[in-house]
């Protein structure tokens, strides 16, 4: 038997993915969980041999359960589900640690196929996001303006990012006001929103 763990914060989803894989002869959900923290304590706890975890989950999302479970037990295979994937997200996902990268609007039998793919030590990502994800363009942002740029997204003020990076306030918001400008953004947050959707962030 495959043990398997689902993580998704949306009830209703994971208890119908529960039951479609309950009809499979091979495979047998171990344990729930509702959002990313406690999706890795129950990895720890059950020892699954797969974690399918939602992408969007609060606390931690799909990609930081990935690259945890890497971490911490990495003979779990780990699957992420999306409903709105994007190929940033595909990237950073793979690079997290992730075996595979399936829509939810995916067949029915498709996710049974693929954690039984990745339990064999093989890999899986959706053939349409796969080739999006391959005419992505290149970042055009510098290091420095993807580092204050990462920092903007946590918050972080521009005097507090310019203490961190070791640069003045000035070198601080010329860095982020060429990332708005490089990305076509109206403003910061819109420069975080694509850069994140494009896997630079």
């Amino acid at each position: 038997m495959i043990r398997v763990l689902l993580a998704d914060d949306e009830d209703l989803i994971r208890i119908a993915v529960a039951a479609l894989l309950g009809l499979e002869p091979d495979i047998e959900v171990v344990a729930h969980a509702a959002d990313g923290k406690t999706a890795v304590t129950a990895a720890l706890a059950h020892r699954p041999d797969v974690a399918v975890v939602d992408l969007e989950m609060p606390g931690l999302d799909g990609i930081a359960v990935a690259a945890e479970l890497a971490r911490v037990r990495p003979d779990c295979a780990v699957v992420v589900l999306t409903g709105h994937g994007r190929p940033g997200h595909l990237r950073q996902a793979l690079t997290a640690g992730a075996r595979g990268f399936l829509p939810k609007g995916s067949p029915g039998g498709a996710l049974a196929d693929v954690i039984r793919r990745v339990h064999a030590g093989g890999r899986y990502v959706d053939p349409s996001l796969a080739a999006d994800a391959l005419t992505l363009p290149p970042c055009p942002l510098t290091p420095r303006e993807l580092e204050t740029l990462r920092l903007v997204e946590v918050g972080a003020p521009v005097a507090v990012i310019a203490r961190r990076v070791h640069l003045s306030t000035g070198t601080v918001r010329n860095h982020l006001s060429a990332a708005v400008q490089k990305l076509g953004a109206t403003d910061r947050a819109e420069a975080v929103r694509t850069a994140r959707d494009n896997g630079w962030l």
